[in-house]
């Protein structure tokens, strides 16, 4: 039996209608669920590293396609993997990456210079030519 959404008789007024604004919240509230658990799996892939702080930093909101960690202990990682100074200069070389392309170092504050330089010429023996460290504002 279809409904009949027509008044009848004594009931004058009440009409049968769909309340969006419920509907908007709801929307918008998935909207902010999805947007909070985004953010909380974008740094999934990096080794915790204490970085140093630095005064005359630029910031840089672009996120660099490469990105090598050094750990206190001088343990190098790229995405979570360790490797070498000479697996670093294969993976980019094999990726063929054109020169322009830009690779993110994040060493520990308490990481050996000697350590944080190994993994800069690496880098560049692969053709890569910008090279960018990370630091704390």
């Amino acid at each position: 039996m279809p409904v009949n959404l027509q008044n009848h008789g004594d009931e004058e007024g009440d009409e049968a209608r769909i309340e969006i604004i419920p509907l908007i919240d709801i929307m918008f509230f998935l909207l902010a669920a999805f947007m909070l658990v985004s953010l909380s799996m974008t740094h999934l892939k990096r080794v915790p590293v204490n970085l140093p702080q630095a005064s005359t930093g630029i910031p840089d909101s672009k996120e660099p396609p490469y990105q090598i960690a050094i750990d206190s202990h001088g343990v190098i990682t790229w995405e979570g993997v360790i490797v070498t100074p000479s697996e670093i200069t294969a993976r980019l070389k094999a990726a063929a990456v054109p020169k322009d392309t830009r690779v993110l170092i994040s060493a520990d504050e308490n990481a050996l210079h000697k350590q944080v330089l190994g993994v800069l010429n690496a880098v560049r023996a692969s053709g890569v030519e910008k090279v960018s460290f990370e630091s704390k504002d």
